[in-house]
């Protein structure tokens, strides 16, 4: 039964036509994400986003805009028991000479070609984020 809303805060980091994703294991699962995480009580969306990228990257980054908000119903692949809510934006890494993995989950982190036909994201709703991203840097 499904009693809870787990609200996620994601974003797209655009550089030269790539976008940056992380390489991570989650219970048991290998996962290609983009940099973000859980919002939390008394947070605001984006003040969320910085919180993340400081968090997870060392990074500081500037807001481009809002890129996809989900809009079917998810259940999280992890906690059945949750439904999930997830919030996509485009922003722009200010200074890259600060960045540190500083998530210990993180392996590894990626500038993914955004002009290619293939997407690889195991989630279902970064899988959509990814193609609303070709779609907006298409046009």
């Amino acid at each position: 039964m499904i009693n809870k809303t787990n609200v996620r805060i994601y974003a797209c980091a655009i550089k030269n036509r790539r976008v940056l994703v992380l390489h991570e294991e989650y219970a048991g699962e290998h996962l290609m994400k983009f940099p973000g995480g859980g919002l939390e009580y008394g947070e605001g969306v984006l003040d969320c986003l910085h919180r993340e990228f400081e968090e997870e990257l060392n990074a500081k980054i500037r807001v481009i805009g809002h890129l996809y908000t989900q809009e079917n119903f998810e259940v999280s692949r992890f906690r059945e028991n949750e439904q999930l809510l997830t919030i996509y934006y485009m922003v722009e890494i200010l200074d890259e000479t600060d960045f540190l993995i500083m998530d210990p989950c993180i392996e590894t982190v990626e500038w993914l070609p955004v002009d290619t036909e293939e997407n690889n994201f195991p989630l279902p709703v970064d899988r959509i984020a990814f193609d609303k991203l070709k779609e907006r840097l298409a046009g």
